[in-house]
């Protein structure tokens, strides 16, 4: 399983991907790339930063969407690989 170890993303593979924060972000078009601000809910200098006042509902369904596009993400590379333009989301795409 991956997991990050000093802004480095460790596949189980053994490859690494240097990153410049320490997340990975998925877009609705089903692109990754890194998520590097943390401005709705993270770890702020006096506990939990909740910008948005999130109830604990909200922060889940939240939780839930993220869920949905990486598993829309694998159920298409299974589908098409990952050679094809048939993953992403096109009307979503940039």
């Amino acid at each position: 399983m991956a997991a990050f170890k000093q802004k480095v993303l460790v596949l189980s593979t053994g490859k690494q991907l240097k990153l410049y924060g320490t997340s990975i972000a998925i877009g609705k078009s089903l692109e990754i790339g890194e998520g590097y601000a943390p401005t709705i809910f993270a770890a702020g200098n006096n506990g939990v930063s909740n910008s948005h006042q999130l109830t604990v509902e909200e922060l889940m369904e939240i939780a839930d969407y993220g869920m949905q596009l990486w598993m829309e993400l694998k159920t298409k590379v299974r589908a098409h690989g990952i050679e094809s333009g048939k993953i992403f989301n096109p009307d979503n795409a940039r």
